[in-house]
């Protein structure tokens, strides 16, 4: 529901303005975190975050969008590295406090605490935040271009989900998916007020922007879940710890946001993402061949070498979005590059899933999937007697994932060597 409702609110906000809407992402956000924390089954969870989903699809865009409202480009990137620091400490904290909740209390309250959060925060936007975005006059809503966007959107990520269990059914739904998104391309082209203005994306530095931006986060979400996963299984390391291999890339993300002003001050944003992509990309490339005797504490430098590099590209991604664009599509632009970021994980999510299965099934010769699973289970205690066989099998199967993100780098180096842009932007 964020995936579908973000590039909507970005297009109303440049409408109707951003503090009602902003307003009421908050609103509906709280509500869904209330009525998940009150739950009595799985079906009401379900559609309580699909309330909390609505909400997100307005808060995440429009943080950003109001940022740009507020401050001038060379002033963002500033504003920028305090948000990302926010962002960062969430990521540490968040786990942790999460954890306690749940240990202490139970896990209804991880949703409870969002209530008086959610509250804080309308209050501050009412009373300390003045809009100072000039409202365009309201017409008609792009209502083809929400039904094709919303219906592309919603089974792209079905087709995804059903690759690791319905393998032909997925690919049905994901060419389903990219026959609605040609029809939305369109609709759009003829609409009057399009949801998302296909004009923007005939800038090539616009474009590539959010091709980066979408890429690296379905990178970042690669090195999340498969870090602790070769630690867990093949140095039978307990889940809490090994969750800690990824703390390295938050520390990193919000110190480096900071530099994120001075180097667009002296670099081209094509020079920079070629130059930082490059070096994530090597410190990748040990993955490829490493055997179980790899050390771990390199997997904290490569986590750490990983989050640095978003901190500096994935900012400068969206402050380029919005500096590229005219002002009454700033909301889109940055709705579109949020859209790129919350699709980019849950779409690689599902390709490295898909693919370390696959992997892993190709390779069994006689040993059987539950034994696999149980040594990827940081909950399993017990070594197999042919254990030395099945954590060859695992590394093969993290070989082929990484491998995945190492495409993805290449893909991104190859979309910024093709960007006409060579000079400094300000």
């Amino acid at each position: 529901m964020t995936a579908i409702t973000t590039p909507i609110y970005g297009k109303l906000a440049d409408m109707w303005g951003r503090k009602s809407l902003f307003q009421l992402g908050i609103v509906l956000f709280t509500i869904g975190s209330l009525l998940s924390g009150l739950a009595p089954n799985i079906f009401f969870l379900i559609i309580a975050r699909c309330i909390q989903g609505i909400g997100a699809g307005s808060v995440i865009p429009l943080t950003f969008t109001i940022i740009a409202d507020l401050y001038s480009f060379k002033e963002r990137a500033k504003i920028m590295a305090f948000t990302n620091t926010a962002w960062g400490l969430s990521a540490l904290i968040g786990p942790l406090l999460g954890g306690f909740l749940v240990d202490q209390l139970s896990w209804h309250w991880v949703f409870i605490v969002n209530v008086p959060l959610g509250i804080l925060v309308f209050a501050v936007i009412a009373i300390g935040y003045q809009e100072t975005y000039a409202k365009q006059p309201i017409t008609s809503i792009d209502k083809a271009g929400v039904i094709y966007l919303s219906l592309t959107l919603l089974l792209l990520l079905i087709g995804i989900q059903l690759l690791n269990t319905h393998i032909t059914i997925g690919i049905i739904v994901l060419i389903s998916s990219i026959i609605f998104l040609l029809v939305f391309s369109l609709v759009e082209k003829k609409a009057t007020t399009p949801i998302i203005p296909i004009s923007m994306f005939t800038n090539r530095t616009f474009s590539n922007q959010v091709i980066t931006a979408t890429l690296l986060s379905g990178i970042l979400i690669c090195y999340e879940i498969y870090f602790p996963i070769w630690l867990q299984s093949l140095y039978h390391v307990p889940a809490t710890v090994s969750g800690l291999v990824v703390t390295s890339s938050s520390v990193m993300w919000l110190l480096s946001s900071f530099f994120v002003g001075p180097l667009l001050k002296r670099f081209s944003p094509k020079k920079i993402i070629l130059i930082v992509v490059t070096i994530q990309c090597l410190s990748y490339l040990p993955l490829l061949t490493a055997s179980s005797d790899f050390p771990d504490w390199f997997f904290y430098i490569i986590a750490a070498i990983s989050g640095a590099g978003m901190g500096i590209v994935i900012s400068m991604n969206i402050m380029l979005c919005q500096h590229l664009v005219a002002q009454e599509q700033v909301g889109s632009a940055t709705a579109i590059i949020t859209l790129g970021r919350s699709l980019g994980p849950t779409i690689m999510t599902g390709i490295y899933g898909s693919a370390l299965n696959i992997i892993i099934k190709n390779n069994l010769n006689g040993i059987s999937l539950t034994q696999v699973n149980n040594t990827i289970s940081s909950a399993n205690k017990k070594i197999a007697e042919n254990q030395p066989d099945i954590e060859n099998i695992i590394l093969q199967a993290l070989h082929g994932v990484f491998g995945i993100a190492i495409l993805l780098f290449a893909i991104v180096l190859i979309a910024n060597l093709l960007d006409p842009n060579k000079k400094i932007i300000d």
